[in-house]
């Protein structure tokens, strides 16, 4: 089997699909970023049927080659839907799957609501994304995109990620947006969304929130799954 990584990052979920498939099948991670493709190669060198290379999804150069072609968390962060799902497409066998699995950043709870600091920098973040055309919904649309690039036997399916205050790694689940903070603050701040006060005061109510009262945090996801045709559509 062969199997595109797309948007494969550092390699986590990619060294995963390349053990699944075993030695006779065929790997191959893409993602835009060179250094995250430095440190992937680093991280899996051992994997002789595992292979990265620095792509674009909107500018893909296969045709018609891999069995599955998939995306986890990529689709996020690319305005040009269309063109990324066309590109997954041509890269797929005739009758070859395409899996991607995305948040619908909208949708995302905690359980209380969170401390109004936090909800500040949330919506702010949401704002800047919508800023470089990237959906928040993007799990949502996904259906569509994949019937609008012609694909067969569209389906969904549910991927939520909850964490309970009673999980043994809840506390790991729940850094996640203090790492979001940390992380994509600088460059929010940079661009003139918030200033260092905001991004402090978020990181600090939330770091006490949710090691004091949150109870539940869930991630809103799902997997879309469709087919290139038999026939060329």
């Amino acid at each position: 089997m062969a199997v595109l990584d797309v948007g494969c990052g550092t390699g986590a979920i990619t060294k995963g699909i390349a053990e699944a498939v075993g030695p006779d099948g065929v790997v191959v991670g893409v993602d835009r970023d060179p250094w995250l493709i430095e440190r992937a190669r680093h991280h899996c060198p051992a994997f002789a049927n595992l292979s990265f290379r620095q792509a674009d999804a909107t500018a893909l150069s296969y045709d018609a080659r891999f069995d599955v072609v998939t995306a986890a968390r990529t689709l996020q962060w690319i305005a040009d839907l269309p063109a990324a799902v066309q590109q997954m497409k041509q890269a797929a066998r005739p009758g070859g799957l395409l899996v991607v699995l995305d948040y619908d950043h909208t949708l995302n709870s905690w359980e209380p609501a969170p401390p109004p600091e936090f909800s500040t920098f949330y919506s702010t973040f949401l704002s800047w994304r919508t800023s470089n055309g990237w959906k928040n919904e993007v799990a949502s649309h996904c259906p569509a995109l994949f019937e609008d690039a012609g694909l067969d036997d569209v389906r969904t399916i549910v991927q939520d990620e909850a964490s309970a205050w009673t999980d043994e790694d809840f506390a790991e689940k729940t850094a996640l947006w203090a790492e979001v903070i940390a992380h994509l603050g600088p460059t929010l701040q940079s661009a003139g969304w918030c200033d260092a006060a905001l991004l402090e005061s978020a990181r600090r109510s939330y770091e006490s929130w949710r090691k004091t009262s949150l109870r539940r945090h869930t991630l809103s996801m799902k997997a879309t799954v469709g087919r290139r045709p038999t026939v060329s559509s």
